[in-house]
């Protein structure tokens, strides 16, 4: 009860973004690994015989004695290194800088500290195996040590959390889950953001694991499977992303990989062992929010081709209105378009229906690169196409939030004679029903799940923030 009252005050603050909580997490986790690294050093110098374990012979005596008892052994003791794994995903969070400061300066001494004090304590007194951490610490200092460490555990999840609203945005820019309304904690900070379904999605979740799980020990399996997994992965992926992205030698990038993944694998295969003690709930998570990405992304991607059955290109489009002199109406239309060479679906119906366009046409592309954030001078393209209709390309990285009001709030010069004036401007949008049909493309099942997400995304008009009350939506029927 105590653990889920925890939960539901953690998650119920999120809302007030990470830089309010720091003000008042970041002296308790100093305070936190200060004493973490005071513990340690005590007992280092009390019993400094423990500094010779950094000998590798000590393992492989270990493992010579004890065989496949030694190997089982490596998921217990692969726990102590937990933690690290979810630093990639704070980095995209709070930068490269704080984190490789804080771990280099502060966590991982104190770390090593800690856990060599423990090994010194239990080579005197064997005894204490069944609870070194705290018998470390003299008998008054156990209940602040407690207090402390249940604070601290608290700000690790906190950390995770922030992780996951910002793997969540890059996700959505991605076009790898539906869009979610994510909220601005900072206006200071880039990428300081809150996601509110998914904070209460991650707090039921989170509720449910502890009610499932009841206790730490019972949870360990399943934390170990998770973590060493992520591990492999990364490290897999990384090999691709060092020949393909920094160009290496694929020699030099094999010897360097295969050097983590037998460490990792070693980890993970004992980790293994476990999957029945509860190891396999991290893998039934990550095998449905796998399939969630991937239904997602082939789903759009099966949109995209159905949508070019019935759409023009730029240049086929240009040629229609030149020969057919259709009438223009007063004003601009904007129409957004997912592909900057390809007319929208929405400007050929409209064109089929009324025989009619604005009298100035503007082509929006929002664009996602490969980099994390794209500079606010660097945004915005501007294309002369065709007479009086034009092509905009907005540009973001995967980390920036799109705000196409903020993009367009100064006036945009299209040529000599027009000024673009979002703000009398009409914005055409395509909004797909979609149906779950026998054609080609994915599994009924999966094309159903697409559907639902579809129709629970956060439309394009709040997640652009597009002008207010300047939106125009127009259906089409499309079969999966």
């Amino acid at each position: 009860p105590i653990t889920i009252l925890i939960l539901v005050v953690l998650f119920s603050v999120q809302k007030h973004g990470t830089a309010v909580m720091g003000k008042v997490f970041g002296p308790i986790t100093l305070l936190w690994f200060t004493v973490l690294g005071i513990l340690g050093a005590i007992k280092i110098f009390q019993y400094p015989e423990i500094l010779s374990s950094v000998n590798p012979a000590h393992a492989l005596y270990f493992f010579e004695e004890n065989s496949w008892k030694g190997f089982t052994v490596l998921g217990s003791v692969f726990l102590v290194v937990t933690g690290g794994e979810a630093l990639y995903s704070d980095l995209g969070h709070f930068g490269k800088k704080p984190i490789r400061l804080a771990w280099f300066s502060v966590v991982l001494p104190a770390l090593v500290l800690n856990y060599f004090g423990q090994g010194a304590m239990l080579l005197h007194d064997p005894r204490a195996i069944k609870n070194p951490f705290f018998m470390m610490a003299p008998d008054w200092a156990v209940l602040p040590l407690v207090i402390l460490a249940t604070f601290s555990t608290v700000i690790a999840s906190q950390a995770l959390i922030t992780g996951v609203f910002s793997l969540t945005m890059q996700a959505v820019q991605l076009q790898y889950v539906p869009r979610v309304k994510i909220s601005h904690t900072s206006h200071e900070e880039r990428g300081q953001i809150y996601v509110k379904s998914l904070n209460w999605i991650l707090m039921f979740a989170c509720i449910a694991l502890v009610l499932t799980f009841r206790s730490s020990s019972n949870l360990a399996a399943a934390y170990g499977i998770a973590v060493t997994t992520t591990m492999v992965i990364t490290t897999v992926l990384f090999y691709f992303f060092a020949r393909h992205h920094w160009k290496w030698n694929p020699v030099y990038a094999f010897v360097l990989c295969a050097f983590f993944l037998v460490i990792e694998l070693s980890f993970w295969g004992a980790n293994l062992l476990k999957i029945a003690a509860g190891g396999w709930f991290p893998l039934l998570v990550g095998l449905i929010i796998f399939s969630i990405m991937t239904t997602w992304n082939t789903g759009r991607r099966i949109i995209a081709a159905r949508m070019s059955e019935i759409i023009k290109t730029m240049s086929e489009f240009l040629e229609e209105i030149k020969a057919d002199s259709p009438h223009r109406v007063p004003g601009f239309a904007v129409y957004m378009s997912g592909h900057p060479s390809q007319i929208p679906a929405t400007v050929v119906q409209i064109y089929r229906h009324f025989k009619c366009l604005h009298e100035h046409i503007v082509f929006l592309s929002i664009m996602t690169t490969d980099l994390p954030h794209v500079p606010p001078s660097n945004r915005i393209r501007l294309q002369n196409i065709g007479p009086q209709v034009y092509r905009i390309i907005v540009s973001y990285g995967f980390m920036d939030l799109p705000d196409i009001s903020a993009e367009l709030k100064n006036s945009i010069i299209l040529d000599q004679h027009t000024v673009f004036d979002p703000n009398q401007a009409t914005f055409f949008l395509g909004r797909e029903h979609l149906m779950a049909t026998e054609r080609e493309g994915m599994a009924i099942w999966r094309e159903k799940l697409f559907a639902i997400m579809s129709r629970n995304a956060q439309n394009a008009t709040s997640f652009f923030n597009l002008p207010k009350g300047r939106v125009v939506e127009i259906g089409s029927m499309i079969e999966l």
